[in-house]
């Protein structure tokens, strides 16, 4: 059950009803998050804006939709699981690219050096080293990158955190970090 209620749209007024109608709109449906979010108009909003300008950055859906499920796996959010891993299907991801981003693996050498960063980010709570920078740089990325997987990682920890502090009904098909054995990364 729910901790924080899910607004429903065709309840809400002001500038909840604005930025629930805009996701309708956009997406064909609501998801339970953003009706979490619409307690909090600012935090809706802040969200919306944030994902959209990520959105426009360098790096792909594909790769955004990875980044959220490496998040996802790391801070075991199965609502964010499920939702990234129903979308990434929608991308354009297959099922072992899907499978392989919860383990921070990727086909390319860029897009795995991306994913790589992502989880250090998050296991090392941004503190990350200046040798894992370094190979980041190494492997091919540039500064416009790493700031946008660090967005995209902050973003998501968001959305993971809300997550489990309403304990949002999930509305996706269900996906369960705990169903998922990563392999540990080398030392």
């Amino acid at each position: 059950m729910s901790r924080i209620p899910q607004i429903d749209p065709a309840a809400s007024t002001g500038k909840a009803k604005h930025l629930l109608d805009a996701v309708q709109s956009k997406l064909g449906i609501v998801p339970n998050l953003t009706r979490v979010l619409a307690n909090a108009p600012a935090a809706l909003e802040g969200y919306l804006n944030f994902s959209g300008a990520l959105a426009g950055g360098v790096l792909s859906a594909k790769v955004r939709e990875q980044i959220a499920l490496v998040v996802a796996q790391g801070n075991r959010c199965d609502y964010c699981l499920s939702a990234h891993t129903f979308i990434g299907d929608k991308v354009g991801l297959a099922e072992n690219e899907i499978a392989d981003a919860r383990r921070a693996v990727a086909a390319t050498d860029r897009d795995d050096a991306l994913l790589k960063l992502a989880q250090r980010i998050l296991v090392e709570k941004g503190e990350v080293s200046d040798s894992a920078l370094e190979n980041a740089r190494r492997r091919g990325l540039s500064d416009a990158e790493i700031v946008e997987v660090t967005a995209n990682v902050a973003l998501n920890i968001f959305t993971n955190y809300l997550n489990h502090v309403a304990r949002t009904l999930v509305d996706f098909p269900e996906v369960k970090s705990t169903d998922f054995v990563a392999v540990p990364e080398p030392a």
